[in-house]
């Protein structure tokens, strides 16, 4: 079928539909609702497509649109659920079980005839996690079956008068539902409140004498203080005091009206520190592998099991600073030290990596410099990864990777990826060219004509049609709360099979003979300077298409997405 997706962004979930959809064989475009009706309209009298599909939507589709042609709204809410904020709801209420409900647009909001649901487990993890992980898995569920019903041509969908649904509206979830009271909320409470905004809109806050948004929240176990007092930092978080405990806030966003020239979400202590005067909150640091039963936060964690090393690191969003690129390569070097035979990068749920980080380049001084930096950074990771060769590294992807993120996974000698998982394999849509080694292990994986249509193209990749291209080495078909347990088992079978040596040493003398061919200096070099000539052009389409990412104000074409990408029509 011709299909067309409407969608306020490309997110993660309409990433993943574009791209299941694609793999079945259906024709898909995108247009973005956020350029507002008329381009809606335009797309669909243009491409007339077989059905429409809303897998994300802020604002309701016109009425022309959804009164002549089938149109099916993706809500993050079981059957009968109405409102705009069901998934926040479904975190402050506590519930185990939720769902999303394929549903035909109406008049309404989430008042039409349902044409497929799927249930799910609501993890204890924060809003957008649970988003792009369980709620994902569901939704695509959900959708494949709308789709072959609708197809199919003779499903009746069910009316939402139906005695089997009952129907509960659920208002907006609005700040003062999410406001914290630091005097009186324990800790299980402030997390809660905390994970139910964590990307998206944040928990209003004051901090210093200015008004902020909190963003992301994690337990913290031995740090205690006066309920709503900064205790410390770490790796750019803060510690702050509850009533009965402490927690940890991973970034900030200062308030728009607020005058900060900055105001997106960025890591804690560099929010703080623009704040004067300001505490001179102590680093208190975690020890790379934490003594069991610690319970505190840190982005990167080393554990071991047997022969085999695990070194996991979880980055909000999944961007990766300069500093967050040195740790990162700091903790690797430690893990090479280790006594193991396989060692595991990732391994953890969501995102594995997105790259540079574009909200500190975005805040810093000077965005070319620390684009350059951070760059270097990632360069070095990278590097390092691909050096390694007394021993095999896998790449654990339990959730999306893009851009120099892909790359890193890339540089591992295996990719294993979650099957939910989406993977982004190119720069385009940031106006770059790329680096982190990319003209060297893209092409070794899967040719150098399929490795210039991904780029070129810039469209999502699944993780079947990854494994197909040979992007990924083995497809891990577990729920996101079993992924990791999953790959340590496949980790630990690895570690022991009998080949092991002949492998490590095949991929030594590879390595080997790929250096005398063409040194990985050369790569770096010529990428590099192709890199340099953006971040450093004041003309460069990067710096536009960053800070309007960045900063979420309209940026690019209103023509569909797949279309200006030369997509799969």
């Amino acid at each position: 079928m011709d299909i067309l997706l409407v969608a306020s962004a490309f997110n993660s979930l309409s990433q993943r539909l574009y791209a299941e959809l694609s793999d079945l064989g259906h024709r898909l475009d995108v247009v973005l609702a956020a350029h507002g009706p008329d381009p809606v309209r335009a797309a669909v009298r243009e491409l007339r497509p077989d059905l429409i599909i809303a897998p994300m939507l802020r604002t309701a589709l016109p009425e022309d649109v959804w009164r002549e042609h089938t149109c099916l709204i993706v809500h993050p809410g079981p059957p009968g659920d109405r409102g705009p904020s069901s998934l926040d709801w479904a975190i402050a209420d506590g519930a185990e079980q939720w769902g999303v409900t394929v549903l035909q647009a109406e008049a309404a909001m989430d008042a039409g005839p349902v044409w497929a649901a799927e249930p799910f487990p609501v993890a204890p993890v924060g809003k957008s996690d649970l988003y792009r992980n369980e709620a994902s898995d569901a939704a695509v569920t959900a959708v494949l079956t709308a789709v072959r019903r609708y197809a199919d041509g003779a499903y009746k969908p069910l009316p939402q008068t139906d005695a089997s649904v009952t129907v509960v509206w659920r208002d907006t979830f609005r700040q003062e539902r999410r406001r914290i009271d630091w005097e009186h909320d324990d800790t299980d409470t402030v997390l809660r409140k905390l994970r139910g905004a964590d990307s998206q809109p944040g928990v209003l806050d004051e901090l210093l004498g200015h008004e902020v948004f909190l963003h992301g929240g994690h337990p913290e176990d031995e740090l205690r203080g006066r309920p709503g007092a900064l205790l410390a930092q770490r790796a750019g978080a803060v510690c702050r005091a509850t009533r009965d405990g402490a927690v940890w806030i991973p970034e900030l966003r200062p308030r728009r009206n607020s005058g900060d020239p900055a105001p997106f979400r960025r890591p804690a202590a560099s929010v703080l520190a623009g704040y004067r005067p300001g505490p001179a909150l102590p680093e208190v640091p975690a020890p790379l592998d934490l003594p069991p039963g610690r319970r505190t936060w840190t982005d990167i964690r080393y554990r071991q099991h047997g022969d085999t090393g695990f070194l996991a690191f979880s980055f909000p969003g999944g961007a990766m600073s300069t500093d967050q690129c040195r740790r990162l390569l700091a903790a690797y070097t430690e893990a090479l030290t280790r006594p193991t035979r396989v060692l595991v990068l990732g391994g953890t749920r969501d995102f594995f990596s997105n790259g540079i980080h574009l909200n500190v380049v975005e805040a810093a001084p000077d965005p070319a410099q620390e684009s350059w930096a951070n760059l270097n950074a990632m360069d070095d990771l990278v590097e390092a990864v691909l050096r390694t060769t007394d021993r095999l590294v896998v790449a654990a992807l339990g959730g999306n990777a893009a851009a120099g993120g892909a790359m890193l996974a890339l540089a591992a000698d295996q990719v294993w990826c979650r099957t939910g998982v989406v993977l982004n394999p190119h720069y385009r849509r940031m106006g770059l060219y790329g680096s982190e080694f990319w003209t060297y292990t893209l092409p070794r994986r899967v040719g150098p004509d399929e490795a210039e249509r991904l780029t070129t193209r810039a469209l999502p990749v699944s993780a079947a049609t990854a494994a197909r291209l040979g992007l990924v080495d083995r497809l891990v078909p577990a729920a996101p709360r079993d992924f990791t347990a999953e790959v340590e088992r496949l980790a630990t079978g690895l570690a022991a099979a009998p080949d092991l040596d002949r492998r490590i040493a095949a991929k030594a003398a590879a390595r080997a003979a790929d250096e005398r061919e063409r040194p990985l200096a050369r790569y770096r070099e010529a990428e590099l300077a192709r890199m340099h000539a953006l971040f450093f052009d004041p003309g460069a389409p990067y710096h536009a298409l960053r800070s309007a990412f960045v900063r979420k104000t309209p940026g690019g074409s209103a023509r569909p997405l797949a279309q200006a990408a030369g997509g799969t029509r």
